[in-house]
């Protein structure tokens, strides 16, 4: 399979890196000018643990091909958009008119209504999928992240088409499992507003990583979830569809906290992706965009409200890496 990814950040670079391993043909679509500034290689630092629960450690430098520009008369079978959930609306502008005859695969977060935020796209031309990958670039340039073994993949509300069973099947190729989510608009606001309850905290300690043996901030960030997840149901997901996933947000705090803190601290690879996140802007428009819709719809989320200096930056939250 031809796989362009659109930009060089930390996913597309991670998933980029497997499917090539894999033996998909892989390139990088990068702004105008970007390609000379990047260089032919990207040195990355993985714990990978899709074979080893534990993770196996990747130190390399991997050479990859750039393109600046992009006709609709390309010969992509693929191409996987991963942007911050504030940056989908330009990158989907973009690219509809040049998608051709390509599948795109829409591989991160949204607070906005899925099917309306890839109007761009032809319906039948769209895969759904979240990564279970993170990690960030530090100032010497080098890709520091986990790559865990399992990708969500989903639709909104039918069975999947064989377009988007062949991006199935090459992820799978790559070497990952995958969880299937059939109300997949559902299982991204849930994902949404979970991350939202953890930034309560995180931004508060001023890094993900200081969570891990933190069972006190975690009760809390557990707690700040609970309190969105009528959010979620004002917005007309069914809760009862996703009973796995708010499970260890409805069931005792004083129980699940201790056992998430422990966690996040002794599983290398969530650990790692915790340490190595660089980008504290995500973090705080999560909870701000969060804070914007329950104040919409008339939710009280009143652990939200008062993180609320925090994602407007007017507290201090100290480094944004540990």
């Amino acid at each position: 399979m031809k796989i362009l990814m659109f930009g060089r950040g930390v996913i597309a670079t991670v998933y980029g890196w497997a499917l090539e391993r894999a033996g998909h043909q892989v390139e990088f679509y990068v702004r105008p000018g970007r390609a000379a500034v990047y260089g032919d290689a990207i040195d990355l630092e993985l714990l990978d643990a899709r074979r080893r629960l534990r993770g196996q450690r990747v130190t390399e430098s991997w050479p990859v091909r750039y393109r600046e520009s992009l006709e609709p008369d390309h010969d992509f079978d693929l191409i996987v958009v991963s942007v911050q959930h504030y940056g989908f609306a330009e990158a989907a502008a973009f690219l509809g008119p040049r998608l051709g005859r390509a599948t795109v695969l829409v591989f991160n977060n949204l607070w906005a209504e899925p099917a309306s935020a890839a109007e761009p796209f032809p319906s039948d031309q769209v895969a759904w999928g979240f990564p279970g990958a993170g990690g960030g670039f530090g100032d010497d340039g080098v890709l520091r992240g986990a790559l865990l073994p399992t990708v969500f993949f989903g639709t909104l509300g039918r069975p999947p088409t064989e377009r988007e069973r062949a991006v199935r099947a090459a992820f799978r190729q790559a070497g990952f499992r995958f969880r299937e989510q059939p109300d997949f608009r559902g299982w991204l606001w849930i994902h949404f507003v979970q991350n939202a309850g953890l930034h309560t905290q995180s931004l508060k300690l001023g890094s993900l990583a200081k969570l891990a043996g933190a069972p006190g901030s975690v009760r809390e960030a557990v707690l700040a979830i609970r309190e969105l997840l009528p959010l979620v149901e004002a917005r007309g997901v069914d809760l009862r569809r996703h009973r796995g996933d708010v499970l260890p947000v409805r069931a005792a705090a004083w129980l699940t906290a201790p056992v998430l803190a422990w966690l996040l601290g002794h599983f290398p690879p969530v650990r790692l992706l915790l340490e190595a996140h660089a980008n504290p802007e995500e973090l705080r428009a999560v909870g701000r965009d969060t804070l914007a819709e329950a104040r919409r719809l008339g939710v009280a989320v009143p652990r939200l409200e008062a993180a609320e200096p925090y994602f407007l930056g007017e507290a201090a939250t100290g480094p944004s890496r540990s």
